[in-house]
């Protein structure tokens, strides 16, 4: 047997493995957080791009919410503007807030839209603005350290938090057949632009679309306990009594509370997986296996 000869043989053996989930999650929604070192690396956009592409060709409706933190750190750099962070978020003040527009609304998402429509997909491009896609407020943040005698608000700028988010916007682009790909920006009652958290917008969406999946691409291959070992098939439960114990710390923690507030609030599953994997989501929904860490309701 020649070498393409077996290629060919594994080719359609993984195609046939991978007819049941596509049975399963035909018409379904799956909500992915792209960023990271998936969105950075050349081969891993490709990689990306074709993923989604094949989802929408086999029937699963995918919805891409975007990161773009080193894209703005590095524009603002060059523009000699200080970046500043509390708790890890980004302090935007209205100059600030114009270069995460212009990165995130429309470089990065464009880039991302054009890495999708290349290889054959339909995709468009929106922000949180467009068609009031996601209503903002101001997120407020409280300084509780044990020095201070009482609790302290800190002004961080227009960050914002989702209050609602427009389905009926996103129904339209997937039942036309088109890829929405968002930029996590939100709009204030007072019209003004908010910097979201791209993962709390992804879990925001996936609750209100009521998606199969959450996925959120990470730098890491999953949720690991002490020793070392990705964790995966967890209940809700079973992870916060992961949190309480202190397995799970640091910055893993917020993006496992918007996982456990996805699956909370009607979400099916949500997984944590290694976006430095070629074809994560691919093999993430298509396989035993996976790439990262699984949570479930029940």
């Amino acid at each position: 047997m020649s070498l393409n000869r077996e290629t060919a043989v594994q080719v359609a053996s993984v195609l046939s493995k991978g007819l049941p989930y596509i049975q399963r999650f035909i018409g379904k929604t799956v909500v992915i957080k792209y960023g990271g070192n998936a969105m950075e690396n050349e081969d891993l956009k490709s990689s990306f791009a074709r993923d989604v592409v094949l989802m929408k060709l086999v029937g699963i409706n995918p919805i891409v919410v975007h990161g773009g933190g080193p894209q703005i750190g590095e524009l603002l750099a060059r523009l000699n503007i200080e970046s500043r962070f509390v708790n890890g978020m980004r302090v935007t003040d209205a100059q600030t807030m114009d270069v995460v527009e212009m990165v995130l609304g429309g470089q990065v998402n464009k880039e991302i839209v054009s890495l999708i429509n290349a290889e054959g997909g339909t995709a468009i491009g929106l922000t949180g603005k467009d068609a009031n896609l996601i209503r903002a407020r101001k997120l407020e943040v409280v300084d509780r350290s044990p020095e201070l005698e009482r609790a302290e608000i800190i002004d961080i700028g227009r960050v914002g938090e989702v209050v609602s988010v427009n389905v009926s916007v996103i129904d339209m682009l997937t039942r036309g057949n088109v890829i929405p790909v968002i930029a996590p920006i939100g709009v204030g009652p007072d019209g003004k632009s908010y910097n979201i958290n791209a993962d709390l917008v992804a879990g925001k969406v996936a609750e209100a679309m009521k998606a199969e999946k959450l996925i959120l691409l990470t730098n890491v291959s999953g949720l690991k306990n002490k020793d070392g070992k990705v964790l995966t098939g967890l209940t809700a439960s079973q992870v916060n009594d992961l949190i309480e114990d202190g397995t799970i710390h640091g910055g893993m923690l917020p993006k496992i509370r918007c996982a456990l507030s996805a699956v909370e609030n009607g979400v099916r599953t949500s997984h944590i997986i290694d976006g430095r994997v070629a074809n994560a989501c691919l093999l993430e929904i298509f396989t035993d296996e996976g790439v990262g860490t699984l949570i479930s309701r029940n």
